[in-house]
């Protein structure tokens, strides 16, 4: 379940228990300077929801990224070079209408011999490869840092203490969904019932005239319901994903006693205990969906008539399953980033991340790997609404330690935008910090791809960050002899300045100025990214690396 439908958990918890008793100065550079952007009033329609991170700040008034605005007035028909992004995440549906072109092929590779081909020490890695191997449900790093007495005293501590907190929340919140689950299903199936109908619109709910306490109340129930989704259907459909998240916290990610990685066979604390996963990156179930909706929201094959268009075109994607219903393996990531970084990628997507890492040391050395291999990592800043320049808030991987000076420079990290241009623009999930995060893009509430032909909304910095990997690739693509590094401080020094003073965590007793809650004080550009790019190359300007 995603961040959003997380904190749909307090604002329908709240609304239940009732029942139960200027614009802004920017600065765009290279382009323009921009004096004043209104403020859209206007809710966004269906059609702007589904591509609103390709919307132009200024002539939408929506802070998205320009993506079409740099197809349509910088791009056009200039063919560049294939780049491949790797996408580090959960299996990827290989047969999506909207994927199935554009995914990544080993050709020293000969599918299903059971041989490794190309003597990459993987076998049968045609699109990518699964460190996972058939397992998928998994604890959080903590609580097998617990069962396995892994870490220091001090970290075992902390590690029990926030079980000891997270464990009865989680059993509290399945138990709260289920409360409002059943609270919902009774009041529609007794309105269903009363207007002798299998669906209703809110008018044709508020047009009952009740003759009873009880379907009055079933009515205020389904009006506030209302408040949060356009159909019943919609709020039953997201409730029904709260009990199933919190069950999987209880069962998997929180429970001491579990161990999803006994059918892999490997041990995970050991680097070099390799022989483990296999050649099929393949999502396991239509559960196991983030892979694919990273993915579409990179290169979902354009202007196909299918579905949504990726932002970048001429890229293949290589999926590597190495992040499980749970907290990943340090061992896996390590191992991920280097395999992609050995196989051809330039851009890999880390849409993932973690408050404990004990093998953190492996990963920082694979993120030094993949710098000398001129490969650029795009990580996402996470989900809890925290600052992550204090040091109790860590989100692994990192480029620096303890908020020291960055070990890498082909790491970016990226927090996440909503919809809505002004003093909610931040997504009230996305992390941020001013030594931890580098930039900004839009993330909350993503239309992109999921297995089996479908698409959804969904929303975190997880979508954000294919986001930013989608223009490193456009980069890459038409100015391949920019390094990684390069590309890196072009995305950062190429972004939007607002001096709004933004809302934090959807708390608005919590804001401070926009350009204070990241590195680059900016929100990602894809159109002043490329005009910087061609300027960069061309020796007609030259890039600030102290103006993070």
């Amino acid at each position: 379940m995603n961040s959003i439908s997380k904190s749909f958990l307090t604002l329908l918890a709240s609304s239940v228990l009732l029942v139960g008793c200027g614009a802004t100065a920017l600065v765009s550079t290279p382009v323009e300077n921009i004096d004043t952007v209104p403020l859209k009033i206007t809710e966004l329609t269906e059609a702007q929801k589904k591509v609103w991170g390709h919307a132009d700040l200024i002539s939408d008034t929506i802070p998205g990224m320009s993506v079409d605005r740099a197809y349509n007035e910088l791009i056009g028909n200039r063919k560049g070079q294939t780049v491949i992004v790797a996408v580090l995440d959960a299996g990827m549906d290989l047969e999506h209408e909207d994927l199935d072109d554009v995914l990544w092929v080993n050709k020293g590779e000969k599918a299903g011999n059971g041989k490794d081909d190309d003597k990459n020490g993987y076998v049968d890695d045609i699109h990518g490869y699964n460190f996972l191997g058939e397992s998928y449900n998994e604890q959080l790093e903590y609580v097998r840092m617990l069962r396995l007495n892994v870490g220091t005293p001090s970290e075992k501590a902390k590690a029990q203490s926030k079980l000891n907190k997270e464990y009865p929340e989680a059993l509290q919140n399945k138990q709260q969904y289920e409360q409002i689950l059943q609270m919902v299903k009774n009041a529609d199936e007794a309105v269903k019932k009363e207007l002798g109908k299998s669906s209703y619109t809110q008018k044709e709910l508020m047009s009952i005239k009740p003759d009873n306490e009880q379907m009055q109340q079933h009515i205020s129930v389904l009006t506030q319901m209302y408040q949060y989704a356009d159909s019943i259907e919609e709020v039953l459909s997201e409730l029904n994903e709260g009990v199933a998240y919190f069950t999987e916290q209880i069962n998997y990610n929180l429970n001491k006693d579990f161990n999803g990685r006994e059918i892999v066979g490997d041990d995970p604390y050991d680097f070099n205990d390799r022989d483990y996963g296999n050649g099929n990156p393949k999502n396991r179930s239509e559960d196991e969906s983030h892979g694919t909706h990273v993915a579409g929201i990179i290169a979902a094959e354009r202007n196909n008539g299918k579905g949504v268009n990726g932002v970048a075109k001429n890229v293949k994607l290589m999926s590597i399953r190495a992040v499980p219903n749970g907290d990943e393996y340090d061992k896996d990531i390590a191992l991920g980033i280097r395999y992609a970084a050995d196989n051809g990628a330039k851009i890999i997507n880390c849409s993932f991340g973690k408050s404990f890492s004990p093998k953190a040391d492996w990963v920082y050395d694979a993120i030094k790997y993949a710098a000398s291999k001129d490969v650029l990592i795009v990580h996402a800043a996470g989900n809890d609404g925290e600052d992550l320049d204090n040091i109790n808030n860590p989100n692994f991987p990192n480029d620096q330690i303890n908020n020291g000076k960055e070990f890498a420079n082909n790491v970016i990290t990226v927090g996440a935008l909503s919809p809505t241009y002004g003093s909610s623009m931040v997504a009230a999930f996305s992390n941020y910090g001013k030594i931890n995060v580098d930039v900004f893009a839009p993330g909350g509430e993503i239309y992109s791809t999921m297995p089996n032909n479908n698409y959804k909304f969904q929303g975190g910095t997880s979508m954000a960050a294919p986001a930013v990997a989608g223009i490193a690739a456009l980069i890459r693509s038409y100015y391949p002899s920019l390094s990684a590094a390069q590309v890196k401080q072009i995305l950062i020094q190429s972004g939007l300045s607002s001096k709004a003073s933004v809302i934090l965590a959807g708390d608005p007793s919590n804001t401070q100025p926009f350009g204070n809650i990241s590195k680059s004080g900016k929100m990602v550009n894809a159109f002043n990214a490329l005009l910087l790019a061609d300027n960069f190359s061309k020796g007609k300007m030259t890039l600030d690396y102290n103006a993070e």
